[in-house]
């Protein structure tokens, strides 16, 4: 595991890490709409709180060596529910083409009245992703990083992996 720290986002405030490097991929934190050169700046409307919360999960990613192309899953923390199509709009915008996976979670109320925050899954780039330089291309791990051999050929299927 590796601790992706950067002074392009806001420091954690609290016994956390901005994002956390294993296994391919990288946990970025809930990141809010804080201005890292001027954290006491205030926010703006919702469209400006969450581009500036997905800059901060850019920042992160950048300094993990990865981008917001390699977004594999967001979550979404909104106050309001009825925010979502304007929060949509704004994520739309930033990302462009690309659509991870994205869960949406109303809240009673974020820190310091925020309006949203974003945590993130991302995979990391090529060039430091065990899985495209092959360490993964032909076998499975186990939770503890061991090969697995292949199944038998005449094991049953997992019905399961079929959905």
């Amino acid at each position: 595991m590796r601790t992706i720290d950067t002074d392009a986002a806001p420091r954690p405030a609290g016994h956390y890490s901005q994002a956390i490097a294993h296994g391919g991929l990288v946990f970025v934190a809930g990141q809010l709409p804080v201005d890292p050169r001027s954290p006491a700046s205030p926010p703006g409307d919702v469209e400006e709180q969450t581009e500036r919360a997905l800059r901060n999960v850019e920042a992160i990613l950048h300094a993990a060596g990865t981008d917001l192309a390699h977004l594999v899953s967001v979550t979404v923390y909104v106050t309001d529910i009825a925010l979502w199509p304007r929060v949509d709009a704004a994520y739309a915008r930033v990302l462009g083409d690309h659509r991870p996976a994205r869960a949406v979670v109303p809240v009673k109320e974020l820190h310091h009245s925020f309006l949203v925050e974003i945590q993130a899954v991302a995979a990391r780039s090529p060039s430091t992703s065990p899985v495209t330089r092959g360490v993964l291309a032909s076998s499975s791990l186990t939770a503890r990083g061991r090969a697995m051999p292949p199944p038998s050929r005449g094991a049953p299927e997992d019905p399961a992996l079929r959905r």
